[in-house]
C-alpha cells in the first residue's frame, strides 16, 4: 500500500508555549511574524481568563486615568489568537512537565503534546512571611493584594469605590508599590507607603535621589515611612485589617493592604519537571533550557548568564532571538544579555536610570544636579570616558541621549554638563532627526526608532495610527513627546490631524455632541441600535458601557435597557466587593437622618447578618457584605432610596452643621445640601460627581475640593466651585460664580452638570473637565450665555430631573431572571479546579 504523502500540515511541529503573558505572546507574535504559522501548530496555555494584556497599563488603570480603555490593555484579544491560527487555553494552568513523554498537563486534567516547549511563566508577587498574611489554607487574606494582575486592580478599585473613607498601606516602596500608592490615592484613599529600604527606589536611585522622589511623592498627599519593615496585618474577629504592625512595634491604621516588595521568578512548574533552576531557569544564548533539546524559557521566568530580568525591554530582545532560531530565519541569532535603561513615570514623576548608582573608584568623574525645590535630580557616573551610569529624576528630557551614551553609540561631551542640561544643542525634532534608528524610544514594548520611521513611511498618517500599530507610548506613557517628535520629522511635518482624538468611542467615528445629535436625530434608544446605525465595524464591548450611559443622559428613563451593556454595580444597584457580595448605601439627603432609619438600618444589620457597618467620609452609613440574592430584600426592609455609592452618577451632597446650629455659619448649607440632592439625585454622568456645601469660608465639609462645592459667604450669597479634587493630588475648585441664592446654586448647578453630561469624555472627572476646557470658558458659556446654550441646558436637565426612577424599585419587578440570583462564589470563567 502506497503510504500517504506529508501534508503541510502532518509537516508542522507542535509548539507549546506555557505562559500568555507578555513574554509569552510577545515571542508567539515575533514567531509569527517570521513565517511560525507555516512551520508550527502553535498552541498556548495562560492561567489567567483572558487574551494577552500590559500589566504596566494597570497602574494606569488603577489610578482611573481617562482614555485606559480595553485597547490600551489588551494587547492581543481573543480574536486575535483565531485570526492567527494560535489555540489558547485561558483559564487554566499548566501544573505537570513530562519532558521524555513530552506532555504538559493543566489543572483541569487537560494534556498537551509538544514537539517544542517554550516556558514563559513570567514572576510572581513576592510576599514577606507577616502574621496575618494567609488564611488558614494559604490564600491571601481578605483584604490584603498583591499588584500583578488585572484580578488585584479590580480588588483594589472595588475596594476603593465602595467607601469614600477606605485607607491603604502599600508595602514596598520601589516602582510597583509607588504606582499602586498613587492610583489608590487618585481614588482618594488615605495611603502610607512602607519601605524597608532607608530611600524608595533603592534599586534605581541612590539616597539624594531617593530623597527628591520622596518630597515628590509626600507632596501627592501619600504619607512615607523608609526603613521600616512591617511584620504583622492586624486583625479583627470577623477577619478585616484593622492596621500592620512594624518591627519596632509602632502600629498604622488601615483597610486594606497592598503588598508590592518585588517579584520572584515563577518557576515552580519548571521545577517540578525537572529542569535546571537557580534564582531562574537557566537558560543558554539560545534562550534553550540546559540540558535539554527542545525546552526553552523566556522572560522573568529565566536566567541567562547569571542575570535574571524584571524589565520588559530585555524580554523583547530574548523574544526575538528565540523567534529567530526557532524560525530558522537567523541560525545566528544569540542572546548575549541586555544593559538596562530604565525610563518610566512613576507616580507622575519622570524617571530614568542605568548603570551604576554613584562613583565606585577615586578616579569617577560623577557630576549631579539637585533641586528639591523643584523636584530635579540629575547624575551621571563617567569613567575613563564612557559614561556607566545616569540617574535623572523630574526633568528626564536628556535620557535618550544619556542611552545612546551608555551604550557608546556616541562620544561625551567635554564639557560635562552637557550631558544634564542643552547647553548650545539641538533640541525638540532636531534631536530627534539626529538620533540613530536603532535608538530604542519605547521601552515599554521595545519599539526603536527605526520602527516609527518605517511606520510612517509605510502609510501610518496620524499620530494615534502609528501608536496603535507600533504600541511605542502605550506603556507607562514617558517617551510620548519622543514618539510625537520623531513622528513628525518623519512625516516631513504633514501629519495629518487625527479625528479619532476627539471621537466618544473608538468604533463610532463621531465627537460626542455629534453622536448625541446622530443618536436623537435617528431615535436610538438601545446599544445595539447604535452599534448597528452608527458603527462601520459592527459592536465593540468596550464601547457598551460608555454608549450605555450616553443613551441614559439622552433619553433618561425612555432608553431601552440592555442589561449586558451594563456593569454589575448598575445591573443590582449596589457596589460588588471582592468576595462578590456587596455594599449597600441607603440614602440620607445632606447627611441628615432619624431615630427611625437608624433603627431599621440597625435592624437590616442584624437580620441579614450583615459584617460590617461603617461610616463613610460622605456622612452615609455603609452595609458590607450581603448577598446578591439578599438585596431585594434589604431594600425592602430598608424603605430608604439608594444613595449611589456605586455607579457612575451624581452621588452624595456632604453638608456642614450650617447656620442650624454652628455659631461660625453664614448660610443654611444643610438644607441647600439636601435641595440640591433632591434635585439631582441619580442622574447619569461620565463620571461619578461629589458634592458639599460648606456653611462659611471655614470650608468644613470640603466643598473646596469637590466636583461642585457651594460656599456661604454671609447676606445670604454663595459661591460656586466646579472642578475640585482631594485624590493624588489635591486640587481647588475654580469659582464658577457668586449668587444670591440657593435657588441660583440649583440652576447653576443644573447647567454645569448637563453641560458636563453632554460634553464630558467618558469617565473624565470635572477636575480634568473644567481645566481642559478653562473655568473663562465655562463662565462665558454657562452665565454669559455667548452660544446661546443655556435654555436648552435648562430644559434638558429638568427633562431628566423629571425622568427619575428610583432604582431599588426593581426588587419587586426584576428586569431579568438574573439579576438578583446567587452569585457566589464569584470565579473568573472558566472555572477551573481551586489551587
Amino acid at each position: 500500500m502506497t503510504p500517504t504523502p506529508p501534508t503541510p500540515e502532518t509537516l508542522r511541529r507542535r509548539l507549546l508555549v506555557v505562559g500568555n503573558g507578555m513574554a509569552g505572546a510577545r515571542t508567539v507574535e515575533e514567531i509569527l511574524a517570521r513565517g511560525g504559522r507555516e512551520q508550527f501548530d502553535i498552541t498556548m496555555i495562560g492561567d489567567e481568563p483572558y487574551g494577552n494584556y500590559n500589566r504596566i497599563m494597570l497602574s494606569h488603570v488603577l489610578a482611573g486615568e481617562a482614555g485606559v480603555d480595553d485597547d490600551e490593555l489588551v494587547l492581543n484579544p481573543m480574536s486575535w489568537y483565531r485570526e492567527n491560527g494560535v489555540t489558547l487555553y485561558a483559564g487554566d494552568r499548566a501544573i505537570e512537565l513530562d519532558r521524555f513523554a513530552k506532555t504538559v498537563t493543566c489543572e483541569s486534567g487537560r494534556k498537551v503534546d509538544y514537539d517544542l516547549l517554550i516556558v514563559a511563566t513570567g514572576s510572581n508577587t513576592f510576599f514577606p512571611n507577616m502574621d496575618g498574611l494567609r488564611e488558614t489554607d494559604g490564600r491571601l487574606g481578605l483584604g490584603v493584594f498583591g499588584f500583578r494582575t488585572i484580578a488585584d486592580t479590580n480588588g483594589m478599585l472595588q475596594m476603593a469605590e465602595a467607601h469614600d473613607d477606605v485607607s491603604a498601606v502599600v508595602i514596598g516602596g520601589g516602582l510597583l508599590g509607588l504606582e499602586a500608592a498613587y492610583g489608590l490615592r487618585t481614588q482618594g484613599l488615605a495611603v502610607t507607603v512602607v519601605h524597608s529600604p532607608g530611600h524608595l527606589m533603592n534599586q534605581q536611585l541612590d539616597e539624594r535621589g531617593g530623597r527628591v522622589l520622596r518630597t515628590e511623592i509626600e507632596k501627592r498627599g501619600i504619607t512615607v515611612l523608609t526603613g521600616t519593615r512591617t511584620t504583622a496585618i492586624l486583625r479583627d474577629d470577623r477577619g478585616a485589617v484593622t492596621g500592620v504592625r512594624f518591627a519596632d512595634g509602632d502600629t498604622v491604621a488601615t483597610d486594606m493592604v497592598v503588598v508590592a516588595a518585588g517579584i520572584r521568578p515563577n518557576t515552580e512548574f519548571a521545577r517540578n519537571g525537572g529542569l535546571v533552576v537557580e534564582r531562574g531557569i537557566l537558560v543558554d544564548d539560545q534562550m534553550r533550557c540546559e540540558d535539554e533539546s527542545s525546552v526553552y524559557a523566556v522572560g522573568e521566568c529565566a536566567q541567562h548568564r547569571g542575570e535574571v530580568y524584571g524589565l520588559v525591554a530585555p524580554v523583547w530582545e530574548q523574544a526575538v532571538v528565540l523567534a529567530e532560531h526557532l524560525t530558522g530565519t537567523n541560525p545566528d541569532a544569540a542572546y548575549t544579555g541586555s544593559r538596562t535603561t530604565t525610563k518610566l513615570k512613576v507616580a507622575g514623576i519622570d524617571v530614568a536610570a542605568m548603570g551604576v548608582k554613584g562613583p565606585e573608584r577615586e578616579d569617577d568623574e560623577f557630576v549631579q544636579f539637585y533641586d528639591p525645590r523643584s523636584g530635579v535630580y540629575k547624575a551621571v557616573v563617567v569613567r575613563d570616558g564612557t559614561l556607566i551610569g545616569a540617574m535623572l529624576l523630574g526633568d528626564i528630557g536628556k535620557a535618550s541621549m544619556l542611552a545612546q551614551a551608555f551604550d557608546g553609540k556616541i562620544d561625551l561631551p567635554e564639557d560635562r554638563a552637557a550631558l544634564l542640561f542643552d547647553i548650545g544643542e539641538p533640541q525638540g525634532p532636531d534631536v530627534a532627526a539626529d538620533l540613530p534608528d536603532d535608538t530604542q524610544v519605547c521601552n515599554c514594548n521595545g519599539v526603536t526608532k527605526g520602527d516609527l520611521v518605517a511606520c510612517v513611511h509605510s502609510g501610518a498618517a496620524t499620530l494615534t495610527e502609528v501608536c496603535a500599530k507600533t504600541r511605542a507610548g502605550k506603556g507607562c506613557g514617558s517617551c510620548k513627546g519622543l514618539v510625537a517628535d520623531i513622528v513628525a520629522c518623519a512625516a516631513g511635518g504633514e501629519l495629518a490631524d487625527d479625528p479619532a482624538a476627539d471621537w466618544y468611542v473608538p468604533c463610532i467615528p463621531l465627537s460626542k455632541p455629534d453622536l448625541i445629535a446622530a443618536i436623537r436625530a435617528r431615535d436610538l434608544r438601545s446599544v445595539s441600535r447604535v452599534f448597528a446605525a452608527l458603527a462601520p465595524g459592527g459592536e465593540d464591548a468596550t464601547a457598551k458601557m460608555p454608549l450605555a450611559s450616553l443613551l441614559r443622559v439622552v433619553w433618561g428613563p425612555d432608553w431601552i435597557d440592555e442589561r449586558g451593556a451594563l456593569f454589575i454595580n448598575d445591573r443590582v444597584h449596589a457596589n460588588i466587593q471582592r468576595d462578590g457580595t456587596f455594599s449597600v448605601v441607603p440614602q440620607m439627603k445632606g447627611g441628615v437622618t432619624t431615630p427611625d432609619q437608624l433603627r431599621r438600618i440597625a435592624d437590616v444589620a442584624d437580620r441579614y447578618s450583615v459584617p460590617m457597618v461603617k461610616v463613610t467620609g460622605g456622612q452615609r452609613i455603609d452595609l458590607l457584605g450581603i448577598r446578591k440574592e439578599d438585596l431585594p430584600n434589604v431594600w425592602a426592609d430598608l424603605g430608604m432610596p439608594s444613595g449611589y455609592a456605586y455607579g457612575k452618577s451624581v452621588r452624595t451632597v456632604k453638608t456642614c452643621v450650617g447656620s442650624d446650629y454652628c455659631r461660625f455659619g453664614l448660610g443654611d448649607s444643610t438644607s441647600l445640601g439636601i435641595a440640591i440632592e433632591d434635585r439631582f439625585q441619580g442622574l447619569e454622568t461620565p463620571a461619578k460627581l461629589k458634592f458639599a456645601v460648606a456653611g462659611c469660608p471655614r470650608n468644613c465639609s470640603e466643598a473646596l475640593c469637590k466636583d461642585f462645592g457651594v460656599v456661604a459667604v454671609g447676606d445670604g450669597r454663595w459661591e460656586i466651585y466646579v472642578g475640585g479634587a482631594a485624590g493624588a493630588h489635591i486640587r481647588k475648585g475654580d469659582l464658577l460664580a457668586t449668587v444670591d441664592s440657593g435657588d441660583e446654586v440649583l440652576t447653576i448647578a443644573g447647567r454645569f452638570i448637563q453641560y458636563y453630561r453632554e460634553n464630558a469624555r467618558w469617565l473624565e472627572r470635572t477636575y480634568d473637565f473644567v481645566p481642559r476646557l478653562g473655568i473663562d470658558r465655562l463662565q462665558a458659556l454657562l452665565l454669559d450665555d455667548e452660544e446661546d446654550i443655556v435654555t436648552g441646558l435648562d430644559e434638558r436637565i429638568a427633562a431628566a430631573i423629571a425622568g427619575y426612577r428610583d432604582p431599588w424599585l426593581e426588587r419587586t419587578t426584576p428586569k431579568s431572571p438574573a439579576q438578583f440570583a446567587p452569585s457566589l462564589p464569584l470565579l473568573p470563567l472558566p472555572q477551573v479546579p481551586v489551587r
